[in-house]
């Protein structure tokens, strides 16, 4: 297997269609859908799907995208870090979510961490720019934490969600 990069904890490596049943898990979780929303994944030919227009389409067209994020020990599927291109957005945005059993330890910060150093460094990206709600205070602290600083609210077309967004 080739991984993307490795930290102390973590690595990051390209979703593939054996990921659909963890996919399906992430999406469906209960930060996932607060946060994120619904993507209607709940089988695995949707799953397969989802990751077929989604993270593997992407790695194909950008290069880069949303990665599975895995514990080194054991090579346990935890969540997805990443780097996306939107229409909607004037840079690529940094993307990450894990279950709701390894929040809290770190990991989000560890990884996220090592993605933006991989954007700026490898895939140099001068502009990383993310974006949460402001009831996702998880998300904010991390944001700051990481340097990113907030730029202005922003709507998505068709939807009616305002977001927050940041760049560093």
């Amino acid at each position: 297997m080739k991984y993307i990069l490795e930290t102390d904890r973590l690595k990051l490596r390209e979703f593939n269609f054996n990921d659909a049943l963890f996919t399906i898990e992430l999406l469906n979780s209960p930060g996932w859908l607060q946060f994120i929303g619904n993507r209607n994944v709940s089988n695995e030919v949707q799953a397969k799907s989802y990751l077929e227009n989604g993270p593997i389409k992407s790695y194909g067209e950008n290069g880069y995208g949303l990665w599975l994020v895995e514990k080194k020990e054991d090579n346990v599927p935890i969540g997805m870090c990443g780097i996306i291109n939107r229409a909607s957005l004037d840079n690529p945005d940094i993307g990450y979510a894990f279950l709701p059993e390894f929040t809290g330890h770190g990991y989000a910060f560890e990884i996220a961490n090592a993605t933006l150093k991989l954007a700026k460094d490898t895939l140099k990206i001068p502009v990383i720019a993310a974006i949460t709600t402001d009831s996702n205070l998880k998300s904010i602290r991390l944001l700051d934490k990481l340097g990113f600083k907030f730029k202005r609210r922003i709507f998505f077309q068709d939807d009616n969600e305002e977001l927050l967004l940041y760049n560093i």
